[in-house]
C-alpha cells in the first residue's frame, strides 16, 4: 500500500529542483536553490586573512551566518549553524588556504519544509561558484517517518507537521569531484551528516537511510546538470 501525499507525489518522490549561480555581486560566490516553494540563497565571502578564536590557524576556517525570512534568530537556527558549518568542514579542503576565514551566509527566502537540506545544498553550490577547493560536493535531504510507519522524502511545512521524526542526512556525491587528487578518498557509501528529531528506531532510521540515499542519485544528477551548463554558458 502506498501513502498518499496531498501534493500528489510519492514517498520517494522529490520536489521540484531549481538552482543559479553567480546571482549575487559582492560575495565571491552565491547560489539560490529552490525545492518546491521553499528557497534559499547562499552567500560566500572569501577566503579572508586570519582564523577566528579558538579555531586552528594551521586550517582553513568557516562561519555560518544563518539570516531567517524575519524576526530574529533562535535555538533552531543556532543549530542550523553548528551543522552547517560542521557539513562544510567535512567537504572542504581545510589546508589549502591556512588561517584564512570564509564566511557563509544563509538567507531564508520562503520555508514550506526541508529547510535545513534546501540550506546545505544551497551552500554547496555557492561554495563550487566561490571556487573554494572542495573534495567532493555533498547532496542532503530530509527523511521523515510518518505515523503509518511510511517513511517520506523531501517534506513540505504541512507535511512536516504531522510526521513523528526526522533524519536530516547528507551523503557525498563522488561522482562529480570539484577538485581532483585533492584530500582524502572517495566514500561511496558514506554519511557526511546525520541529524535526528524525534523517537525513531533503528530499523526505521536505516531505512531512512536507504531511501535517502536511493534519492541522491537524482540529486547528483540535478547538481551535474546545473554546473555543465554554467560551464557551457561561460
Amino acid at each position: 500500500m502506498e501513502i498518499e501525499r496531498e501534493d500528489g507525489r510519492t514517498a520517494n518522490q522529490l520536489r521540484p529542483l531549481a538552482c543559479s549561480r553567480n546571482i549575487l555581486h559582492r560575495p565571491h560566490g552565491s547560489a539560490s536553490w529552490s525545492q518546491g516553494d521553499t528557497k534559499v540563497l547562499a552567500a560566500v565571502y572569501g577566503p579572508k586573512p586570519g582564523t577566528r578564536r579558538n579555531e586552528n590557524p594551521e586550517k582553513a576556517c568557516f562561519e555560518v551566518i544563518w539570516k531567517p525570512k524575519s524576526g530574529q534568530i533562535g535555538k533552531a537556527e543556532k543549530e542550523y549553524e553548528m551543522i552547517l558549518k560542521k557539513t562544510i568542514q567535512s567537504i572542504c579542503v581545510l589546508t589549502v588556504n591556512p588561517n584564512t576565514t570564509t564566511s557563509v551566509i544563509i538567507q531564508v527566502v520562503h520555508d514550506d519544509g526541508s529547510l535545513l537540506p534546501c540550506a546545505i545544498n544551497a551552500a554547496c553550490a555557492a561554495l563550487v561558484d566561490a571556487g573554494i577547493p572542495m573534495k567532493h560536493l555533498a547532496v542532503a535531504i530530509c527523511c521523515c517517518l510518518a505515523d503509518s510507519g511510511y517513511v517520506v522524502l523531501d517534506p513540505n511545512k504541512l507535511e512536516e507537521k504531522k510526521m513523528t521524526a526526522f533524519a536530516y542526512l547528507v551523503f557525498p556525491n563522488t561522482t562529480l569531484s570539484v577538485l581532483p587528487g585533492v584530500g582524502g578518498e572517495p566514500v561511496e557509501h558514506g554519511i557526511i551528516t546525520s541529524v535526528t528529531h524525534g523517537v525513531m528506531s533503528v530499523d526505521d532510521y536505516f531505512l531512512c537511510v536507504e531511501n535517502g540515499r536511493a534519492a541522491t542519485a537524482s540529486l547528483s544528477a540535478f547538481f551535474r546538470k546545473n554546473f555543465q551548463q554554467s560551464q557551457g554558458a561561460v
